[in-house]
Parts: structure tokens; sequence; C-alpha cells
């Protein structure tokens, strides 16, 4: 089973405010759809609180260390490890972490793949996205998208692969 994380991050490294993300980019929103659909989406409590539901086509794995916390159209975890056991169990090809910064940090050494939407933009928040280190892990794409009326900054659709 390969192990992403998808994640959308300001050219500062934040990933969101606590409350959710600091911009609407709707191609990436569609392209985070069309990557992590029919797969295991892996994520944070709070993430999960912020979406206000499961994500809809893709097994929710929601990350909490509430041991009787439990949720409508969702898979409980009280770990990455618990969480990537259950997607490999159900016969995941590619489990995709979702968030938040905290279950991504816990989740680097796991992934074997990233992919990251670098935001061109310096928002304030409190969220952040680990940064990448290039001696493990090397870009294999990248496509630009400009600012447009859907999108609220310019973008870069980058992914990295995980260096043998």
């Amino acid at each position: 089973m390969i192990v992403s994380a998808i994640v959308a991050a300001a050219s500062n490294h934040v990933i969101g405010d606590g409350a959710g993300l600091p911009w609407h980019l709707s191609t990436d929103m569609k392209y985070f759809k069309r990557v992590t659909l029919d797969h295991h989406v892996i994520m944070g409590r709070k993430t999960f609180d912020s979406i206000d539901r499961p994500l809809p086509k893709r097994t929710n794995i929601v990350i909490t260390r509430d041991l009787l916390y439990a949720g409508t159209g969702i898979l409980v975890a009280h770990s990455v490890e618990e969480a990537l056991t259950i997607a490999y169990d159900n016969d995941e090809t590619e489990a995709f972490i979702v968030g938040g910064g905290e279950i991504y940090r816990e989740s680097m050494a796991y992934c074997d793949k990233i992919y990251l939407t670098r935001v061109l933009a310096e928002p304030a928040g409190s969220v952040f996205f680990p940064e990448l280190d290039p001696a493990t892990w090397e870009l294999s794409s990248s496509e630009a998208h400009p600012a447009s009326e859907k999108d609220d900054h310019a973008f870069v659709i980058e992914v990295y692969t995980r260096k043998q």
C-alpha cells in the first residue's frame, strides 16, 4: 500500500488557522477530490470537525485520543499506525493523510508520496505543514495554476516521491 499525504500549504507553510482553510481554491478542491476518490482518507478529529461530515465516496478514518469517540460514516483510530493498519487490512492501494498539522507531522515517516499544493500567498495561521527535506523528497511533477475567479491565489501542484 502506498501512503500519501495530500495538502495545500502556503509559502510560509500555513495550512490553516484552527478553523479551516485561509483561502478558497476551487481548482485544487477538484484535484483533491479526483485524487482521493474511492480511497481511504485519514485525518485528525479537529480536521474532521472542520469538514463537519464524512467525505463522500471515500473511507474516512478519524484519529483521536478519545477512546469513546464515535461518529456516523467514519472509522475511528487512535494512532496513525492504527489508521494505516485499517486501510491496509481493507486492501487499500493508496491511503491519503489529509490533515491536520499534528497528523501530518506524525505520518511523515510513513509517507511514500506527497501531493503538495503550494499556495503562493503568506496568510496568518496557526497550523503548519512540515518543511520537506530535499535529501528525502524528490519532485516528480509540477503544474502551475494562476489566480482566477474560482481561485483566490496562484498555486502550484507538486508531487514528491520519497528518495530510495
